[in-house]
């Protein structure tokens, strides 16, 4: 509890910059990138290294700086035009509090579940429907599979309709459940992440996956796998959805 209060006390210590209509597009955009430029990095040399080209998924590809430059102004363009718009319209109609006190840890790691289980089954469905109903998939959900090999930068690479109510879904959430503002964060944060993950194209030694036992997460296999096959393994991480509907498929 202390530890979480003094890392409360020392975000609060820049509330008029979290209270900025500009923040949670400088937010997006800043984590994001910062989660993608590792990766960007090992694309960069896994041609040249081979023990980082071992743990590539698909080791006969390659990613381009061309490619990585389509999906990063995709991205950008999304934010400018489409997100910026919406978080000074929310900022406006629905100004956030930041109590004084922080959550207990077993209140953020209970929250952060929560969160991310009901954004995962959001996803699911959102993602199974835009699959099966062709009308769906060619008009909103087909950019997005431009590329059959992963790569971190493709992760928002989406049209408008997709990065805004897949969007939607992670920002309401934490309002549904009525989370601390702390732990709302910190959501947004592993969920990028995690998305960044299972696009990034690598099945490292340390990756979730990996950390999760009884494989109850997919990670970067799991959606890679369906970047190639499209029709199986819709849950963004976790694999219980796709055993129940039976989509699942591993390689």
């Amino acid at each position: 509890m202390f530890g979480l209060q003094y890392i409360w006390d020392s975000i609060l210590q820049y509330e008029a910059v979290l209270r900025s209509p500009y923040f949670p597009v400088f937010f997006s955009i800043t984590v994001y990138l910062s989660f993608c430029l590792p990766f960007v990095a090992l694309d960069a040399l896994s041609s040249r290294v081979s023990w980082i080209r071992r743990y590539k998924i698909q080791q006969k590809t390659s990613v381009s700086w061309k490619m990585m430059w389509s999906c990063l102004a995709l991205s950008l363009y999304n934010h400018a035009v489409y997100i910026f718009p919406l978080s000074v319209l929310h900022w406006y109609w629905r100004p956030v509090s930041y109590p004084v006190m922080a959550p207990g840890l077993l209140r953020v790691i209970w929250d952060l579940a929560t969160c991310l289980l009901l954004f995962d089954f959001q996803y699911f469905v959102w993602h199974l429907l835009h699959h099966k109903v062709p009308w769906l998939y060619r008009t909103f959900h087909k950019v997005h599979h431009k590329y059959t090999s992963t790569f971190a930068l493709a992760t928002e690479y989406s049209g408008a309709w997709e990065t805004l109510s897949l969007g939607f879904f992670a920002a309401v959430n934490p309002m549904l459940l009525g989370v601390h503002p702390m732990t709302e964060m910190l959501f947004h944060i592993l969920n990028m992440w995690l998305s960044v993950e299972d696009h990034c194209g690598y099945d490292l030694p340390w990756a979730t996956h990996r950390l999760v036992p009884f494989g109850l997460y997919g990670g970067a296999p799991h959606h890679d796998v369906h970047h190639q096959k499209f029709k199986s393994n819709y849950a963004p991480y976790f694999t219980h959805w796709d055993k129940l509907f039976g989509t699942l498929h591993s390689e």
